[in-house]
């Protein structure tokens, strides 16, 4: 629950209410959805003049009583992510014209989303990207878009996994 590192970023992040421009944050894993939130971030904050924010969550490991497997598995999660938010870096500064800011958390991905943005000020929209399948939209935009959503500080815009990425050129 506790942050892994210092939030690693790759520049300057505007102040909030400066004429740098808003910043999207964009909770990163690995759902089909992740890359049409993407999309739209990077689409809106290049027509805004405003930046992406990339934040990858890891469930904490829990076995103390196998600390060099837990160290192991630890580790590995975070190569996994750290590739992960390095290809999608990429997307973003093909999209956008920039590199996002990257923010890197272990904990429950619902509460360190929150913890995140009440920390960064600069953060001023939250991008999430819902999948389409008989289960909901998951679990993180139902969190956040129902019980929690008035805890947030900041708009939640929620690009439906149905999109083509036509229709969110179109809309953003």
């Amino acid at each position: 629950m506790a942050e892994t590192d210092a939030p690693q970023t790759s520049g300057a992040v505007p102040e909030a209410g400066s004429s740098a421009g808003r910043v999207f944050l964009v909770v990163v894993d690995e759902s089909p959805e992740l890359k049409l939130a993407i999309r739209y971030a990077c689409l809106r904050a290049k027509k805004t003049g405003g930046r992406v924010a990339m934040a990858h969550v890891t469930a904490p490991e829990d076995m103390q009583e196998w600390i060099g497997v837990s160290r192991l598995i630890k580790e590995e999660s975070r190569q996994q992510a750290e590739a992960l938010m390095q290809k999608m870096a990429a997307e973003v500064q093909k999209l956008s014209g920039a590199m996002p800011v990257l923010y890197f958390r272990e904990g429950d991905r619902r509460e360190e989303v929150m913890k995140l943005i009440d920390e960064e000020p600069s953060v001023s929209i939250l991008v999430l990207g819902a999948a389409t399948g008989p289960k909901g939209p998951g679990p993180l935009v139902q969190a956040l878009t129902s019980k929690y959503v008035g805890k947030l500080r900041v708009p939640v815009t929620i690009v439906p996994g149905n999109l083509t990425a036509d229709d969110i050129d179109h809309v953003a």
